[in-house]
């Protein structure tokens, strides 16, 4: 089945794509190989950015960190919002993030795929984006 056009990419994806120890990696890579031969547009916003390069540093290295830096940020697309969305991930935090142990950067990005980007697909490994309804590419090939 091919890729959608655009897709949001979360930071479990990011680190699958560029941690060799991820038991996603082979999967991640796959599939951002395949975006990018077929141009998909990958989108996210800088609350994802800012989560992996942390996420990458400390779990697998400075070198990763910048390797993501210099290559993929370049080539994704950062959503711009502002306060309304900000009000609206407190909200969604408040009321699903105790039982969910929903990150405030999952919030953000929840309102953000559902009122600025029409519902878009996602590429992401772990469960919360399912949980909350979001369409995720297939996380097994």
């Amino acid at each position: 089945m091919p890729l959608p056009p655009r897709v949001f990419c979360d930071t479990s994806f990011f680190h699958a794509c560029l941690d060799p120890t991820d038991t996603h990696h082979a999967h991640a890579h796959r599939l951002v190989t395949e975006a990018t031969g077929t141009r998909v547009a990958l989108w996210t916003t800088w609350d994802v950015i800012s989560e992996t390069v942390t996420l990458l540093r400390y779990r697998v290295g400075h070198a990763s960190a910048l390797a993501f830096v210099d290559e993929l940020l370049p080539r994704l697309h950062l959503v711009e919002y502002g306060a309304e969305v900000r009000t609206g991930a407190l909200d969604v935090f408040r009321r699903y993030g105790r039982e969910r142990r929903l990150s405030l950067c999952d919030a953000i990005s929840f309102v953000v795929i559902t009122t600025l980007l029409a519902r878009m697909p996602c590429f992401a490994f772990d469960e919360d984006f399912r949980r909350l309804g979001l369409t995720v590419i297939a996380t097994t090939h």
